[in-house]
């Protein structure tokens, strides 16, 4: 499992951002884009003043789909024609007027949402879950982070345990991850992590769901105005976080954990249906692995000399470890979970004839011990 921060620059960092941060409610009208060859601003009309933000490159992708023009081509305006682009953004925002809520981080605008985009901050969620956590007799953070697009806790529960094999021992465990820019709901998901290797893997399956749906902030002005937390929305927050509690409470759950046990016992006796290169570029092209990825993959996969399914998903969460950042680490991890749950071809079912299944094992064995 990637390392990340500690829980305590965890809480700095969060208490920083929440004091640098500001969030507006435009509407469109009030909005313009300004591009040249060092990036985009995007200017925005407060009453009588106008305030410029630098846009990354999540907001730009939000703008493009909100505005239904194709991200390549946004993209080639970007870095060819990038007064073109302006003309573009600048005449649909007149053409399509349209509120919208503007996050905006350290003097960048960080996400171009819905005005009805409830924000459910990681701050609020913090305070919420971590009382919860430590309160759970023998629960620990292992690992926890905040990105650009979200906030990740990841929880190991040291009294829930299982072998899949001697020695091979795996705990429970569960994931919070939240998301301030509109990538994704609050999301608690089972975690089983893997003892020998400290390897994580993320049930997604099992995962319970909050959404950020709220009321439409209020107001009808054309100019933008900044918003604020105020006492009926903190009301809302407190009873929509005391369910975010209960979710917690019960995340570890040890029906779900035994059933992804047992399907990590059933892995081990599945073989790969391809020899490992095959298997690992048919891998990389579902799951869009990037060249890097994919060679981490085949390395953990021949370090291990395991051929079976059971295999292939621990070197996918062993090269979530080295992965280029904690996202992608955290989406390995879930890629390694999906692969645990895919449907098992017929011909590798353990009651489908030794014959059959050795056609598949032969060439695998073979190359293993080449590497």
């Amino acid at each position: 499992m990637k390392q990340g921060k500690t829980l305590e620059g965890l809480g700095r960092e969060l208490e920083r951002q929440r004091r640098a941060r500001k969030d507006f409610v435009a509407d469109t009208r009030s909005l313009g884009l300004i591009t040249d060859d060092k990036g985009s601003l995007l200017t925005m009309a407060t009453g009588q003043d106008r305030q410029e933000f630098c846009v990354n490159d999540l907001a730009h992708q939000q703008i493009s789909a909100r505005l239904g023009i194709s991200y390549r081509y946004y993209q080639k305006m970007q870095m060819e024609q990038p007064h073109l682009l302006d003309e573009n953004v600048n005449t649909w925002f007149q053409k399509t007027p349209e509120r919208r809520m503007v996050r905006v981080l350290d003097g960048n605008v960080r996400a171009f949402l819905s005005d009805r985009y409830r924000r459910l901050d990681h701050l609020e969620l913090c305070a919420a879950v971590l009382p919860i956590i430590h309160g759970m007799k023998g629960a620990s953070i292992e690992s926890c982070e905040v990105t650009e697009t979200h906030l990740y806790l990841k929880v190991i529960h040291k009294k829930m345990k299982a072998e899949i094999s001697l020695g091979d021992a795996v705990q429970a465990g569960f994931v919070i991850s939240n998301s301030e820019v509109g990538m994704g709901s609050l999301k608690v998901e089972p975690l089983v992590y893997r003892l020998v290797c400290k390897n994580g893997l993320i049930c997604k399956d099992y995962a319970q769901k909050k959404y950020h749906v709220g009321r439409q902030a209020e107001g009808n002005r054309e100019e933008a105005y900044e918003i604020y937390s105020d006492e009926t929305l903190k009301q809302d927050d407190k009873a929509f976080f005391m369910k975010v509690q209960d979710t917690v409470r019960c995340a570890v759950d040890e029906t779900r954990f035994q059933m992804t046990v047992n399907k990590m016992r059933e892995a081990m006796q599945i073989p790969m249906e391809h020899e490992p290169v095959k298997a690992v570029e048919l891998l990389a092209d579902k799951f869009q692995l990037t060249q890097n990825e994919r060679g981490d993959v085949l390395r953990q996969l021949f370090m291990s000399g395991d051929s079976s399914r059971y295999g292939l998903v621990n070197a996918v969460t062993a090269a979530s470890k080295i992965a280029k950042d904690y996202e992608r680490a955290t989406e390995l991890e879930r890629i390694g979970g999906e692969i645990l749950s895919m449907p098992v071809p017929r011909h590798l079912l353990p009651e489908a004839s030794s014959a059959d299944r050795m056609k598949n094992i032969t060439p695998m064995r073979k190359e293993l011990a080449m590497a």
